[in-house]
């Protein structure tokens, strides 16, 4: 079995940031991209950033130069960090990663539970 664990998110002011987390655990054959989703309430979920397992990343122009992807491939960790954040960031972020368990299983995707963040004042 395999989980994918979020954390970091909350409430910020806007022009704040936050650092999500996103932690891979269970059988892990090969974990190959990360990324990062968000879904505003009323909205279809959209990409924000991706990064491959040699750390290639990109992004959604709507958070190019304020957000950064990152992982820790010995610890199979995600992270996003988010900086000058705006009210319209505001959304349920979800963590997505592209494993195999086993060396003869194909990849598939898997899906955190989301963590919410909200920038207000």
């Amino acid at each position: 079995q395999v989980q994918l664990v979020e954390s970091g998110g909350g409430l910020v002011q806007p022009g704040g940031s936050l650092r999500l987390s996103c932690a891979a655990s269970g059988s892990i054959f090969s974990l190959n991209a990360m990324g990062w989703y968000r879904q505003a309430p009323g909205k279809q979920r959209e990409l924000v950033a991706a990064i491959s397992s040699g750390s290639g990343a990109n992004y959604a122009d709507f958070v190019k130069g304020r957000f950064t992807i990152s992982r820790d491939n010995a610890k199979n960790t995600g992270y996003l960090q988010m900086n000058s954040l705006k009210p319209e960031d505001t959304a349920v972020y979800y963590c997505n990663a592209h494993l195999s368990r086993t060396a003869w299983e194909l990849s598939r995707d898997y899906w955190g539970q989301g963590t919410q963040v909200t920038v207000s004042s």
